[in-house]
């Protein structure tokens, strides 16, 4: 708790000098729309981006920009055809292949980063900035900024480095446009919704929103990966029929897999965690670890992991015949609780309409 006194005294100092003006920040004649949080990892940021950027992407040029955690490279790098994940970062990665006609970059200097975009031939005509992770990069000012906040640890019970996961204090989220509480549980209660938008006593002038994970399909890692009979992780187990995955070995490499934990376990057999930090990047040792304890599992077994860290798991390739042909990745994406979708999606399209220089939304 000392070290989080002195930690939060840091921050307090530096949000007071960006508040009064004396670190400065910048604002873009373009709609930037951020997405972030004030707490260590795990809050579903890649999923509520991926949302946004979907819902943009037929309508106006969009860039998304990130820091690239964990990449091998410096500067500003925009993905192009033949961009490698070692060179943009995991998540950015992701993105790139799912999304080919968004424009991806990275760049810790996220000015630096926006002001490229706007110069660049190929860029320099975009109508919105999607900002992933930016919500402590105080030297922009977006013109829309979202702060997620994890269901399982509301940021009014949690406290400051290194005595919690809190990045700056909760007095944080009074800069917030918009906030989404993710993670939430599918069966959660009406009474459930009240305590929370108690607890986090927002300004009239914010939104708060609530959104749950929604599962799809296993899907193959490796090519070579038997067919595989799967129930419908969204619907009770009771609703599958009978089908039910075997003994699972969950193989992740993010900041929280409670929930995934949660989910999957009604749904299968046995369950057997095997977590790596956040971003790790599988080593030669992991994959005989991992082999070694898909060997060990009860049988009959599959591995499943998450998209994220499907790609890289790409990358290594001493991954037994066994593993590769029983690793699936789960594809998640996010949904909108009490009917609060449409309203969501008009929020972010009218900022975009309003302040974009030349979107077909603004023709």
């Amino acid at each position: 708790m000392p070290l989080s006194w002195l930690y939060g005294l840091g921050v307090w100092v530096r949000n007071l000098l960006f508040d009064t003006g004396v670190l400065k920040s910048r604002s873009f004649n373009i709609p930037v729309i951020s997405v972030g949080n004030i707490t260590v990892g795990g809050s579903g940021k890649t999923p509520h981006v991926e949302y946004i950027l979907s819902l943009l992407h037929n309508h106006v040029r969009t860039a998304m920009l990130s820091r690239g955690y964990k990449r091998k490279s410096k500067g500003f790098v925009l993905a192009g055809n033949n961009t490698t994940m070692q060179e943009i970062g995991d998540e950015p990665y992701q993105i790139h292949q799912k999304f080919p006609n968004v424009f991806v970059a990275v760049d810790k200097d996220r000015c630096h980063g926006i002001d490229t975009l706007l110069s660049l031939p190929e860029t320099k005509d975009i109508d919105a900035v999607v900002l992933d992770d930016a919500y402590q990069h105080r030297y922009i000012k977006p013109g829309m900024n979202i702060l997620l906040v994890d269901y399982h640890r509301i940021i009014t019970d949690d406290t400051l480095l290194p005595a919690g996961r809190l990045r700056e204090p909760v007095s944080g989220k009074d800069r917030a446009d918009m906030v989404i509480v993710s993670k939430c549980p599918l069966d959660i209660k009406p009474m459930e919704f009240r305590v929370v938008q108690r607890n986090l006593n927002l300004f009239p002038y914010q939104q708060l929103f609530f959104t749950v994970i929604r599962y799809h399909a296993l899907s193959p890692v490796f090519i070579e990966a038997n067919p595989l009979r799967q129930p419908d992780l969204n619907l009770p187990p009771e609703r599958n029929e009978g089908v039910q995955l075997p003994h699972v070995l969950l193989l992740t490499g993010i900041a929280s897999p409670r929930q995934l934990i949660e989910d999957l376990t009604p749904h299968c057999k046995g369950i057997t965690p095997i977590s790596f930090d956040d971003h790790h990047q599988f080593t030669p040792s992991d994959a005989e670890a991992i082999n070694f304890a898909y060997k060990m599992i009860e049988k009959p077994a599959i591995i499943v992991t998450t998209e994220k860290d499907a790609m890289r798991l790409h990358n290594v390739k001493t991954l037994s015949k066994g593993v590769r042909e029983n690793i699936y990745y789960l594809p998640i994406s996010i949904e909108f609780l009490q009917n609060e979708k449409g309203k969501f999606d008009q929020i972010i399209l009218d900022y975009v309409h309003k302040n974009s220089r030349n979107s077909l939304l603004a023709q």
